[in-house]
């Protein structure tokens, strides 16, 4: 009795300081606004970078990335939409509009990779016409390294292979996004 009593109080700390994003943005859930939606590839929305605020980083954060991916994009490999990384441990959240490229909203040392797009900052979502709705994963990365040795022009890919090696925690929303 005992002891279930104490793997109920440990789980219940565990839940209530669990790592996690809020968006002002974006409802995990729920749907994009035309504020997170391209503009061009046929799409007409404001590409503007949800704002997000993040708290209970795993102990040993040393930085923090975020990504905005589409695992359903029909690429066999999913769509980059955005990724930043080399973000502080001091920081917890991003402004919206900070993924405009060059943007001075990001804080000092974080570097905005390419993406899909094939340019550095946010691309907003634009799956194509006529589908049903794709999922856009936005996901703040808890690191073990206070900087991960890439710049601007890595790719997605390589920006996940270096989050995978170096995550400790992650935090996640999910909206969907259709036209």
């Amino acid at each position: 009795m005992k002891s279930w009593f104490l793997s109920f109080v440990a789980l219940f700390v565990l839940q209530a300081h669990a790592f996690e994003v809020t968006s002002t943005s974006m409802r995990d859930g729920g749907l994009l606004t035309q504020a997170q939606v391209f503009s061009g590839f046929g799409c007409q929305g404001q590409n503007i970078s949800p704002q997000i605020a993040w708290r209970n980083p795993p102990v040993g954060t040393k930085s923090f990335a975020v990504t905005f991916y589409d695992p359903d994009a029909p690429t066999g490999s999913g769509w980059w939409h955005w990724t930043v990384f080399n973000i502080p441990a001091t920081e917890n959240s991003l402004l919206q509009g900070a993924g405009v490229a060059g943007s001075k909203q990001l804080p000092a040392g974080a570097v905005q990779g390419r993406t899909d797009y094939g340019a550095a900052g946010f691309g907003g979502a634009c799956p194509p016409a006529g589908r049903k709705p794709h999922r856009y994963q936005l996901t703040v990365w808890a690191l073990n390294t206070e900087q991960l040795p890439l710049d601007e022009q890595a790719s997605g890919a390589m920006v996940g292979f270096m989050l995978n090696a170096h995550a400790i925690g992650q935090a996640h929303l999910t909206a969907r996004y259709g036209r």
